[in-house]
């Protein structure tokens, strides 16, 4: 038997006595937002208040090596993001940071009715994380990751395949996969010129 419960907190307390009881019979909740909703990002999930008992169990090992330290580095901007309003003095490595979770958010947003296969997520996510996203406005990053993802679907779909896959990515896939965003990006700057 499989039970759902769905909470709705007051002011996203989360601290009250129901929520936290329920929270500590199940398997890990996700926190949804209003907030990030209404700011465009869906599913509108807070990282730092979701958990999953699970884990990295029900991830295949292209998504879990690609991924590993993407929730931290989400829930670290969102912290920084919220304090960043307040101060207009950052140092570079706050501006980083915010520069990088800007695009990874951006990155994570998917259409309605539009699921994602695991290889393009794989794909997409290790292209942000690894920086090639950097030099492009956040606005560009939505098309740059679905002219990617058809790019590798066409030139390179034996790395589509591995990245589909249960196994962890070799260091020469990963090469290529870098090799071939370099290429991809290469073109395209070639196109726009």
């Amino acid at each position: 038997m499989t039970a759902l419960p769905i909470i709705e907190t007051q002011a996203g307390d989360i601290s009250a006595y129901i929520p936290t009881n329920v929270i500590s019979i199940t398997d890990g909740q996700i926190f949804l937002e209003s907030e990030l909703f209404n700011q465009g990002i869906r599913p509108a999930v807070n990282v730092g208040l979701s958990v999953s008992r699970v884990g990295g169990a029900a991830q295949t090992g292209p998504m879990k090596q690609v991924a590993g330290s993407l929730r931290v580095e989400l829930a670290q901007y969102r912290e920084l993001a919220a304090f960043s309003q307040f101060g207009s003095d950052l140092d570079e490595a706050t501006r980083r940071v915010l520069s990088l979770g800007d695009r990874q958010t951006e990155s994570l947003k998917q259409s309605q009715y539009s699921p994602l296969k695991v290889s393009r997520q794989v794909l997409e996510i290790f292209a942000v994380s690894e920086g090639f996203a950097d030099n492009m406005s956040v606005t560009q990053v939505s098309s740059f990751c679905e002219g990617l993802s058809e790019y590798f679907e066409n030139s390179a779909p034996e790395l589509m395949a591995a990245m589909e896959g249960r196994e962890k990515l070799t260091k020469e896939q990963l090469a290529a996969i870098r090799e071939h965003i370099s290429r991809y990006l290469e073109g395209a700057l070639e196109q726009g010129a």
